[in-house]
């Protein structure tokens, strides 16, 4: 069973020394909101929310106008697979929920280019095109136990549900949008604390400077 906030809270206490002072806020702020998501045990919305804050605290970093979030994000994932030699990541989107996995990369409601289209009136049939070749290079990824680009993809999807759900772009408890924030809650509460657990594992990891430290 993957550790729970709790678990991880006693774990980086131990090994806090290990830990340089940016890593140990780093993971102690991801646990906080790790934490508060699993206290959150009927809102799926709020519980999404406080999950991706965690998942956000343990990866965000000051970065320059050459550094965009998706290479930020694909960057990290490749780090933290490089260190996880159980393949724990692996085992989340390619075994325990693969279903979930790819229902989200077969859903046009957690992808980009369709909102965009809708906004912009497109009907140039553009963002089908760029969704059938994201479902392919997901199929085949799928196909070839590629995790970094499987793991893309479905952050990629989460990361459109985050802002429907942040930016009030869709309403709390709706009875439209269920299946994909159920699927993102259940697979950020597996994939986050594996994250920070790699992360409390390896002190050495670069993940870059904090954007906001702690100020006296």
């Amino acid at each position: 069973m993957d550790a729970g906030a709790t678990t991880l809270k006693a774990k980086l206490k131990r090994l806090e020394h290990a830990h340089a002072e940016h890593s140990r806020i780093r993971i102690h702020r991801a646990i906080s909101w790790l934490a508060r998501a699993e206290a959150e045990e009927k809102d799926l919305d709020a519980r999404f929310v406080f999950l991706w804050i965690a998942f956000n605290a343990a990866y965000a970093q000051e970065f320059g106008f050459e550094t965009t979030e998706r290479r930020l994000l694909g960057d990290f994932l490749l780090k933290l697979l490089a260190v996880d030699g159980e393949r724990r990541l692996h085992r989340i989107v390619f075994e325990k929920y693969s279903g979930p996995v790819r229902l989200l990369i077969d859903n046009r409601y957690v992808f980009e280019p369709f909102w965009r289209a809708l906004r912009e009136h497109d009907s140039s049939g553009q963002w089908e095109e760029a969704f059938s070749r994201s479902q392919r290079t997901a199929l085949a990824s799928i196909m070839g136990n590629q995790t970094q680009i499987v793991l893309a993809i479905v952050f990629d999807r989460l990361y459109v549900l985050r802002n429907q759900l942040v930016h009030g772009g869709a309403t709390w408890k709706s009875k439209l949008n269920r299946s994909q924030v159920r699927d993102g809650v259940n697979l950020l509460q597996s994939l986050v604390p594996i994250i920070l657990d790699l992360m409390l594992d390896h002190p050495t990891l670069d993940l870059g400077a904090i954007s906001y430290p702690v100020v006296a």
